[in-house]
C-alpha cells in the first residue's frame, strides 16, 4: 500500500513535469529550438498567479486564466522579439541556444528586480480533505493535479491530431520548407505552438504553487530542467514521449525520497538520464534522424 501511494504521488509530481516538457517538446519539434527560457515561464505564471490572487483578490479560475493568458502572451512575444528573426536568417543552432539562455536570465533578473528575491507564499490553492481510493488515500492536491493534467494532455493530443492547425504543426514538423510551399503559414505555426506550450506552463506552475506554496524569481530552474530532462528522456520532439518521460521522471523521484535518499533525488533523475542516452540516445519515443553536419 505504501508503494501505490509513492506511485501516485510520484504521477502527481510528474504530471506537472510532463505538462512543461510538453513545450520543450512542442517547439524542438517544429524549430528544433531548446527553448531555455521555457523553464522561467512557470515562474511567470506563478508569478501572475499570486498578483490576481493576493493583490487583486480574484477568485482562483480568474487567476488561471489570467496566468494561462498572460504566459501564452508572453511565450508569443518571446519568439517574436528573440527568435523569430534568428530562424528567418537561419542562424546556427547555438545562437538559439544562446539566446534563450539570454532571456531566461533576463526574465529572472527582470522578476527579481520588480518582486525582490525573497521567496512569497502562496496562498493554499486546493483547500481539501484527501480522496479515499479503496483503502488508498490520495492528497486532494495530487487528485487534483492528475486530473488536470491527464485532461490537458488527451485535450492537446486531440489538438494535435484532429484540428487544422494540428495537422499544420504536424506537417511544420516534419518539413517546413515543404509545408510553406503547401500554404501553412509557418510562423503562424510557430507562434501558436510557443502560446499553447507557454500556456501549458503557466498551468504546470499553479499546480506546483499548489504542492509546493513557495515562489520566487528562481523557481523555474530546475523544475524547467526537470521537465526538459523528461523530453530528452521520451524522446524531445514527440509529445507522447514528454508525457511519459514527465511520468517516469516523478514516480523514480517520489521512490528515492521514500527510500530515504532525498539528498541524492536530482542525482537519481540525472542518472536515469545518462543510462537511457547510453542505451538509446534519441530517447524512448525518439526518432534516430540523420543530419548532415
Amino acid at each position: 500500500m505504501e508503494f501505490l501511494s509513492q506511485l501516485i504521488n510520484g504521477l502527481g509530481i510528474g504530471s506537472i513535469y510532463a505538462l512543461v516538457a510538453l513545450g520543450y517538446s512542442m517547439v524542438y519539434g517544429i524549430v528544433q529550438l531548446i527553448n531555455f527560457a521555457h523553464g522561467d515561464i512557470i515562474m511567470v505564471g506563478a508569478y501572475v498567479t499570486y498578483l490576481v490572487l493576493v493583490s487583486a483578490g480574484a477568485p482562483l479560475w480568474g487567476a488561471v486564466l489570467a496566468s494561462i493568458a498572460f504566459c501564452a502572451l508572453a511565450g508569443v512575444l518571446i519568439e517574436k522579439l528573440a527568435y523569430s528573426r534568428l530562424l528567418h536568417k537561419g542562424a546556427p543552432r547555438i545562437s538559439l541556444l544562446i539566446t534563450a539562455i539570454g532571456v531566461s536570465i533576463f526574465l529572472e533578473n527582470l522578476f527579481q528586480l520588480l518582486f525582490t528575491s525573497s521567496a512569497k507564499s502562496m496562498p493554499n490553492l486546493f483547500p481539501g480533505p484527501a480522496v479515499s481510493l479503496g483503502g488508498l488515500q490520495i492528497g486532494h492536491v495530487t487528485a487534483i493535479t492528475l486530473a488536470t493534467a491527464v485532461t490537458l494532455m488527451v485535450l492537446l493530443q486531440l489538438l494535435v491530431s484532429r484540428s487544422k492547425m494540428g495537422k499544420a504543426m504536424r506537417a511544420a514538423s516534419e518539413d517546413t520548407g515543404a509545408a510553406k510551399l503547401m500554404g501553412i503559414d509557418t510562423d503562424a505555426v510557430v507562434a501558436f505552438t510557443f502560446a499553447v506550450g507557454s500556456g501549458l506552463a503557466a498551468v504546470g506552475a499553479i499546480l506546483y504553487c499548489g504542492a509546493y506554496p513557495l515562489i520566487n524569481p528562481y523557481m523555474g530552474n530546475m523544475l524547467g530542467l526537470k521537465a526538459f530532462v523528461a523530453a530528452v528522456l521520451g524522446g524531445i520532439g514527440s509529445i507522447p514521449g514528454a508525457m511519459l518521460g514527465g511520468f517516469l521522471i516523478g514516480i523514480a523521484e517520489s521512490l528515492t525520497k521514500a527510500a530515504g535518499g532525498s539528498q541524492i533525488t536530482d542525482a537519481v533523475v540525472f542518472g536515469i538520464l545518462i543510462l537511457v542516452l547510453l542505451c538509446r540516445p534519441e530517447g524512448l519515443f525518439g526518432r534516430n534522424v540523420r543530419e548532415k553536419v
